[in-house]
């Protein structure tokens, strides 16, 4: 006999993790299937920094920044142990980015700090323009945050490679649920969700053992974090073109280290260990998250849409994804998991920041018609 939860979650990140750790808390039977295990992809390899993002108070920012006073929060009552509010410096990359930051400034959230290149100087940072601090910064130990949200949950080890619909239920190998969410990454091959514009953007973190009296984490080019029991880390996301995994490198974590001595003393810098993997983003950088239109419905009922016709959407019954989160999973994911389980178990409607609807029809127009 099939096993049977009330919803299906497939992949084992932040994501998953976070969305998994919401739906328990709603009292709902919840099985977590991952083929490689709890954040053995992008999510494993994350400096995971909970940080706000500066900018002139674009939606992103506003939405981001929501995210991160909320994440800031889960964090510290959820597993306060494997969340570290070291704060957070943001140090503009040259003279140009430092003009940017006095445009910023009026835009930060309210609790931060002005540091001026003394104050670096005196903290061991190599900086000579004025930067901000954010107190309630910080970082999380990726895997074991992951870990500890699933410790209640069933995961098991598996490849999911079809899912299909029996019924009223979903039915992946042998087991079966009412709901299914989509937690899996830049791997979004299960269905068609072309029009979502996921994308994986290639990431990868060192950590090395240093005796450097570092305190403070902070992010230039890259991200260097606070030095916690002998360890510091240094991260990255930035490669868009790496389209397929590729086995992780000690050269390419030795390159961070190159670019965090511009910034701090890393003479004594040992690494213990490399990481990578791939975190997924979404076509305009706004998370992805409720539920999943039929795409070949639509297309078949209403081919004017690539003509730019409007048409009602048809989504596929009980079906959801968490997606899209990019290099700030760990910011994005307890907030987007609570819209998501709020959708799930009480029908409440998603933010439209996020709702993945806002892509379908720009997304059709863009197609080309049939003769």
């Amino acid at each position: 006999m099939l096993q049977n939860y009330d919803t299906i979650i497939i992949g084992a990140g932040i994501a998953g993790a976070a969305i998994a750790h919401a739906l328990a808390k709603q009292h709902q039977k919840v099985l977590v299937l991952d083929k490689n295990g709890i954040a053995s992809g992008g999510s494993g390899a994350a400096g995971a920094f909970v940080s706000p993002k500066i900018g002139k108070g674009s939606p992103l920012q506003t939405l981001t920044n929501e995210a991160f006073l909320f994440a800031k929060d889960f964090y510290l009552s959820t597993c306060p142990e494997l969340f570290h509010q070291t704060g957070v410096i943001r140090i503009p990359k040259n003279e140009e980015d430092a003009k940017k930051f006095q445009d910023y400034e009026a835009f930060n959230l309210p609790k931060y700090e002005t540091y001026t290149p003394q104050i670096l100087h005196d903290l061991g940072i190599k900086a000579s323009f004025q930067s901000f601090y954010f107190p309630d910064a910080g970082d999380c130990d990726a895997p074991q945050v992951c870990t500890h949200l699933l410790k209640e949950i069933e995961v098991v080890n598996y490849a999911v490679n079809t899912i299909c619909k029996e019924d009223a239920f979903w039915v992946v190998g042998e087991y079966k649920a009412k709901n299914i969410v989509l937690a899996t990454g830049h791997e979004s091959n299960l269905l068609d969700l072309r029009y979502m514009g996921i994308r994986g953007t290639w990431g990868t973190r060192g950590d090395f053992g240093s005796r450097l009296d570092l305190r403070v984490s902070m992010h230039q080019s890259l991200s260097v974090g606070a030095n916690r029991d002998g360890v510091i880390k240094l991260g990255a996301t930035h490669e868009k073109m790496v389209k397929e995994m590729i086995p992780c490198s000690d050269e390419q974590a030795l390159g961070l280290k190159h670019k965090a001595s511009a910034l701090v003393d890393t003479s004594d810098f040992e690494l213990l260990q490399s990481y990578c993997g791939m975190r997924a983003g979404s076509k305009d950088y706004f998370p992805l998250v409720g539920r999943v239109i039929d795409t070949a419905y639509m297309l078949e009922q209403y081919p004017d849409i690539v003509r730019g016709a409007k048409a009602p959407l048809k989504h596929i019954e009980n079906l959801y994804i968490l997606n899209g989160l990019g290099g700030r999973g760990f910011v994005f994911a307890p907030l987007m998991a609570k819209w998501l389980a709020e959708l799930i178990v009480e029908g409440k409607a998603v933010d439209a920041r996020a709702d993945p609807d806002r892509l379908f029809l720009k997304w059709a127009r863009k197609l080309k018609p049939s003769a």
